[in-house]
């Protein structure tokens, strides 16, 4: 009997002492680190606990990383001092924190292949070529008999894009006008591949002869191509890669995301600035500038913008050197800097406040607010104008994202993505760290 109070007793009293653990201070910071951490190699990162005891860390593999400079596996540590973490080489490793003999939290950290980018901030001009070509409206065609739209009657939308007519790829307006009088001169339908979003159709579609001026129409407007000005986000050295505008380039018309069969990038000069108010963001107003020397080609158009290959590293870069690049989870709110052209094609650095930073897991463009607060760019442009997307963001040495969008009424202000998506879809980023190729 009085064995089996003494067993209640110590194990109340063992149930009390662990509940002071786990309710304790330095046990609830210790259990605060991140479950998980992402580096790039060559990189140091420092945890910074500030709780006055002492522990140990257990690294599964210390080629992958170091702490505080020690190579083995078990590395005493004193919580109370910034701990430093050291990636030495791509791959993954778990870091098992133990208080005394007691396992409280393990960290799985992944080491990136070292990523370095120069930035950009160079106003370019966008010449765009679509994948087929794109179905902005319809119109009526005079027979002679009646009027009336033969796409429409189709049932061709606006928005579509067609890629193929009888079995033909187009991508310019010249082969559709060829095919289509080709076919309403045999009395023929044209047939056509039709993508509507995921969606691929099979269209039929004969053609109507305007009595005016002879010719066979589709009763479509269409168009091949898109032009503008935006601005250059990092050029990355190894592979040639680029990024620029931070957002998708959209159909004026259709508002639908144009897919790009074609483009190239050539160098826009800034001419004047409308500045920005509110209820009006502004806009830069820019010019091609020899377009004879093309920077580059476009092969991808995505929400985060436009990304291919240039022939060579970008002329009048602010940087002359490839910086790191922030992930996603190092954006910090506070003081940063924003590369831009706002005359001829000087790049030059102006200050902003990132004053909200989204905790984004998965690609979204809206992954932080900033606002600037540079006094000669608001007297220039009021803050962030149209033409300004793609301007990149530079935080503590880092490239950390580019500027998207601004607020209508508040034209100071606007949304910037983080440089890990754009990287993505550049093909040089990965939240996989086998994925992730530096090469």
């Amino acid at each position: 009997m009085i064995r089996q109070e003494k067993r209640k007793w110590i194990g109340s009293l063992l149930l009390l002492v662990t509940a002071l653990i786990v309710c304790s201070t330095p046990f609830q910071k210790l259990t605060s680190m991140p479950n998980e951490l992402r580096l790039f190699a060559g990189s140091n990162e420092e945890l910074r606990l500030s709780v006055p005891v002492m522990g140990t860390l257990v690294n599964s593999n210390p080629e992958v990383l170091a702490v505080n400079g020690a190579g083995g596996r078990e590395v005493p540590v004193d919580f109370s001092k910034p701990v430093s973490v050291e990636p030495r080489q791509a791959g993954s490793a778990d870091l098992q924190v133990k208080w005394g003999n007691m396992p409280i939290k393990t960290v799985k950290v992944s080491v990136l292949p070292d990523l370095r980018v120069i930035p950009g901030g160079q106003s370019i001009g966008v010449k765009l070529q679509t994948s087929g070509v794109l179905v902005v409206g319809h119109h009526l065609v005079n027979n002679g008999t009646e009027k009336f739209s033969p796409g429409e009657r189709s049932g061709i939308h606006v928005g579509d894009t067609i890629i193929k007519m009888n079995d033909m790829y187009i991508n310019d307006m010249n082969d559709v006008k060829k095919l289509v009088n080709e076919a309403g001169a045999k009395n023929e339908p044209v047939q056509m591949l039709v993508v509507r979003g995921k969606e691929k159709l099979t269209v039929n579609l004969m053609p109507a002869k305007d009595f005016k001026d002879n010719e066979y129409r589709m009763g479509l407007y269409i168009r091949d191509s898109a032009a503008g000005v935006g601005t250059l986000t990092f050029y990355e050295p190894k592979t040639g890669a680029y990024g620029a505008l931070g957002h998708v380039i959209s159909d004026v018309d259709t508002g639908q995301a144009i897919v790009v069969g074609d483009g190239q990038i050539v160098q826009a000069s800034v001419t004047s600035i409308e500045k920005g108010e509110s209820g009006n963001p502004g806009e830069k107003f820019a010019r091609f500038y020899n377009e004879s020397q093309v920077l580059g080609n476009i092969t991808k158009n995505t929400p985060f913008g436009i990304f291919g290959k240039m022939k060579e590293t970008p002329k009048r870069s602010f940087y002359q050197e490839a910086i790191p690049v922030a992930l996603a989870e190092q954006v910090q709110e506070g003081p940063a800097k924003i590369l831009t052209v706002v005359d001829g094609q000087r790049v030059e650095e102006f200050d902003i406040e990132i004053v909200n930073v989204v905790k984004q897991h998965f690609p979204a463009t809206k992954g932080m607010i900033i606002r600037v607060t540079d006094k000669r760019l608001l007297d220039k442009t009021g803050g962030i104008v149209q033409g300004m997307s793609g301007s990149p963001i530079i935080q503590n040495g880092k490239m950390v994202g580019a500027v998207t969008h601004v607020f209508v009424n508040d034209p100071t202000s606007g949304y910037g993505c983080f440089i890990e998506w754009m990287l993505q879809d550049a093909g040089l980023g990965n939240r996989d760290s086998s994925e992730l190729k530096a090469s």
